[in-house]
Order: structure tokens, then C-alpha cells, then sequence
């Protein structure tokens, strides 16, 4: 199953409009994600990301939800495959 999973923006690693990409801790686990699509994201910010595409900013409060519901059905497995970005 595909879903957009929460994580916390640590930094901002390239900042060009049409190549925007910063490093993403998911709960421990930390992937380069495109950030292109929310160029109103900062270090600090939540993002919703989906086959490592940053799709929304949410606040603190919503990506906490989010990845306790993930958790709690056991989807956050593929967070660790090698193949996930």
C-alpha cells in the first residue's frame, strides 16, 4: 500500500526552485527527499511525503497522528526497505 508518511524537515540541502531537496527524519530514519513541490517548507516543518515527494506541510500536531496510526497498522516497514527514498 502507498502512502504519504510524515516527517520532520533537518535540513535543507539544495534550495533551486526546480531541484529543492533537503534530508527528512521519519521517527529515527532520516532519507533525501524532493522538496520541490512545498517551497514554502523550512528546517523545522512537518511534510507529508509520498514515494519521496514532500506533497503538503502539516503541523507538528497532524504528522504526530499520522505516524501513530502508521505505526499502529504496521505500516511504516517500507521506511526501512533499501528500496524507499
Amino acid at each position: 500500500m502507498c502512502l504519504a508518511v510524515p516527517g520532520k524537515i533537518v535540513a535543507i540541502l539544495d534550495n533551486e526552485p526546480l531541484t529543492r531537496r533537503g534530508k527528512v527524519d521519519f521517527g529515527g530514519i532520516q532519507k533525501e527527499i524532493n522538496l520541490t513541490f512545498v517551497p514554502e517548507a523550512r528546517e523545522g516543518d512537518y511534510v507529508m511525503v509520498h514515494v519521496g515527494i514532500a506533497i503538503s506541510v502539516v503541523d507538528e500536531a497532524e504528522a504526530h497522528r499520522v505516524f501513530e496510526y502508521l505505526r499502529q497498522i504496521d505500516e511504516l516497514d517500507e521506511l526501512n526497505s533499501p528500496d524507499a527514498s
